[in-house]
């Protein structure tokens, strides 16, 4: 007894000033207490402790209680404030209308035939219901029940009931009989023939359809009806729970949130739309990798599944759009460009339909385009469309290359001023020719834009509709399209200078009216060099296999975002995730059949359109491009031996590059350091050795150069070779 005593005392003094931590360290019993606060108490050996509150109070909003941050709904649905899905949806109702009346129509005598030989039936079904009513036939089998229960007095009052009733509709055949005689004879003597032989046939249809049978009836179906099923949130719960993503499958589980639809499912264009908030922790990025899964848990095709993420939401939020054809497979509308309207580049043109089927446009002007898919899903196609495009405007300098040489870009013969097709040495030349003079045209347009804005006729330094369409001022579009541009960067020879060139006509061409479209089935960094992929404002991407390709198309990031090209199937050929002029990523897919005759006929339009406007230039009207101007590389290294002096061993690079410039302008002027060691490497002479030398200031620094006698080498082993030759 006293040693328990004992016991307690020392276990009491152990736990006096203890604290939680302490408890368990003792082993002491620790409670908690949870309040309504979302603050937990601690309850030790009967003691409470308080802890910091961590929630805080919600503060009072300023302002009045009837201020409210919720969405409000549009008025009217989306169909009906877009004026092209309103003309769709009259035009469609009205094509609906006219093809019922003409299918019947033209079927009226076979409905005829079928009224008069089934008007006998229907007589006969008629005189059979009426004396089936006159007779109370109906009340028969209860008769006939109480007779066999041999229950005489319910029989006897069914009998009484069954004598007035045929008694009182007795009365009522004759009455109305007496009053159909006269109302036919007063309307046989006054009635217009007319109106007697309509009712007559109305009579006589009558007593057809009567006796018409249930699974023959008179008229024919104008419209075969297709049954799309309703999109619904258990359909789309089930389709997300069946994905094998673990958050979704908790949250469908016993006690979890479920999935939330923060808006009601509803029809949108041809399809239905369906906005998910995903459980925690879950993207939309996740769902469009299971894109495949998700068509096989709602049973459509997967051309009709097509989930997004919302941007202007949380990561978590999801459109589902699900369509009632398959994308592919869906009539399109008509292209309003197919007939050869006139176009202008300055102006949005349809490049092609959404999801939905509403046209997406595309402005040229002002932005350079890159096009990136794995081959056969469509690439060259968007490129010759856009191309077309731009050859409807007549004031267009088209440049166009088909480095894959088989033609696909032949239709643009018609109007294009410079075509290359292959990749043979010829060609190559010739591209490297132009894109040369293009370079130089570049930078006259710059200095032209310069001037005219000190006379503030180009207030925002660019070209504009005006200036464009003066011809003394030769500021017209020029717009080069380039299929399978990984021949020209992958160059041995010339693969450095014409990413340069490109990579100058992307940063700053699109301001001076110079549009540069490349189109390659290998976006990566060799295909697609990095300074271009970085720089080019529109993108198009087709299906790709990986992130990488992914990405270098798209944009760095798209793929963590949800914009997936690697989520198309092969058969989603000309549909890709469309990036241009700072908008979000939509799904579009480019006009179809649009093939080689089609295009053929559109280029045909666009020549005329350039013949009235006397634009036909270069190739179009037999000329080809001038390729024996003297060749940069040829006469660079003379040029350097010129403006090095031999008493300078070594030379900076910003100095030889300020030389050159001096020495021939109308070559050198804009170079810069990047372009002379770029231009220096294919001869192996390396323009980036740390040259120490002494600054305008007199301070000795180290900077970018080359040795002089690297280069005096290489033109004395030329020039002997060619003397040997």
């Amino acid at each position: 007894m006293s040693e328990q005593h004992t016991n307690d005392t020392q276990q009491a003094d152990q736990t006096e000033g203890a604290t939680p931590d302490d408890a368990q360290v003792l082993h002491l019993p620790v409670h908690r207490v949870e309040d309504t606060e979302t603050e937990t108490a601690e309850v030790i050996e009967g003691e409470l402790v308080e802890p910091a509150q961590v929630d805080q109070p919600e503060k009072r909003q300023p302002g009045t209680e009837l201020v409210r941050t919720e969405k409000r709904l549009p008025i009217l649905p989306s169909w009906a404030k877009n004026v092209q899905e309103f003309r769709e949806a009259a035009r469609w109702a009205a094509g609906y209308t006219g093809h019922t009346v003409a299918f019947h129509a033209v079927r009226c005598p076979v409905y005829i035939a079928r009224v008069l030989a089934r008007v006998p039936r229907g007589s006969f079904r008629l005189i059979r219901g009426m004396a089936a009513w006159l007779t109370d036939s109906e009340g028969r089998p209860v008769r006939s029940a109480s007779a066999r229960r041999e229950d005489a007095a319910e029989y006897l009052k069914l009998s009484i009931q069954r004598d007035h009733r045929i008694r009182a509709r007795v009365l009522m055949t004759v009455g109305l009989g007496a009053a159909g005689i006269a109302a036919f004879l007063v309307g046989r003597a006054m009635l217009p023939e007319m109106v007697q032989w309509a009712i007559v046939a109305g009579a006589a249809g009558g007593l057809g359809w009567l006796g018409a049978p249930a699974d023959k009836p008179i008229a024919s179906r104008a419209v075969e009806a297709t049954k799309v099923p309703k999109l619904t949130s258990d359909a789309v719960s089930r389709a997300l729970s069946a994905l094998g993503i673990s958050q979704i499958n908790q949250a469908m589980g016993k006690g979890g949130e479920g999935i939330g639809f923060p808006k009601p499912i509803s029809r949108d264009g041809k399809g239905w739309r369906a906005d998910v908030d995903l459980p925690y922790g879950v993207t939309a990025g996740d769902i469009m990798d299971r894109r495949e899964k998700l068509a096989s848990g709602l049973r459509r095709p997967l051309g009709c599944v097509w989930p997004e993420a919302d941007n202007s939401e949380h990561a978590g939020r999801m459109v589902l759009w699900v369509g009632d054809q398959d994308m592919r497979k869906a009539k399109q509308p008509s292209w309003a460009l197919r007939s050869g309207k006139q176009v202008d580049l300055f102006q949005p043109q349809p490049f092609g339909t959404d999801q939905r089927g509403r046209w997406v446009d595309l402005r040229l002007m002002f932005t350079s385009v890159a096009i990136g898919a794995i081959p056969r899903m469509g690439k060259t196609f968007a490129l010759r469309e856009l191309l077309l495009i731009a050859a409807l405007d007549p004031r267009a300098e088209l440049h166009t290359y088909d480095l894959k040489g088989t033609g696909d870009l032949d239709p643009l013969e018609k109007v294009t001023h410079v075509h290359g097709v292959g990749d043979d040495e010829a060609e190559i030349e010739k591209a490297v020719a132009d894109l040369r003079g293009l370079r130089e045209e570049l930078r006259r347009r710059a200095k032209l834009i310069r001037d005219l804005a000190k006379q503030g006729l180009a207030p925002e330094n660019k070209v504009t509709p005006d200036l464009a369409s003066k011809k003394s001022l030769k500021l017209h579009p020029i717009v080069i399209g380039v299929d399978e541009c990984q021949v020209w960067f992958e160059h041995e020879e010339y693969g450095e200078e014409l990413a340069g060139i490109c990579t100058d006509l992307v940063k700053r061409g699109p301001a001076l009216g110079i549009i540069l479209i490349l189109a390659t089935q290998r976006p990566d960094a060799k295909s697609l060099p990095t300074g271009i992929s970085a720089n080019v404002s529109t993108r198009f991407c087709l299906k790709v296999q990986g992130q990488t390709e992914n990405d270098m198309v798209l944009g760095t990031s798209k793929y963590k975002q949800g914009v997936r090209a690697t989520t198309f199937a092969w058969a989603d050929k000309g549909i890709g995730y469309l990036v241009g002029e700072g908008s979000d990523a939509q799904i579009v897919r480019t006009v179809a059949g649009l093939d080689g005759p089609a295009a053929e006929k559109v280029a045909a339009y666009a020549r005329a359109l350039r013949e009235k406007a006397g634009t036909l230039s270069g190739h179009a009207i037999g000329e080809t491009l001038d390729t024996d101007q003297p060749d940069r590389k040829d006469t660079l290294l003379e040029d350097l031996l010129a403006v090095v002096r031999e008493t300078e061993p070594k030379v900076w690079s910003e100095t030889a590059v300020a030389r050159l410039a001096e020495l021939r302008p109308e070559i050198y002027g804009g170079w810069e350091v990047d372009q002379l060691t770029a231009a220096l490497k294919p001869h192996g002479i390396k323009a980036n050795r740390q040259i120490w030398g002494t600054d305008e200031n007199g301070e000795g620094r180290n900077r970018r150069g080359f040795h002089r006698a690297d280069i005096a080498e290489i033109v004395t082993e030329r020039d002997r070779q060619r003397e040997a030759g």
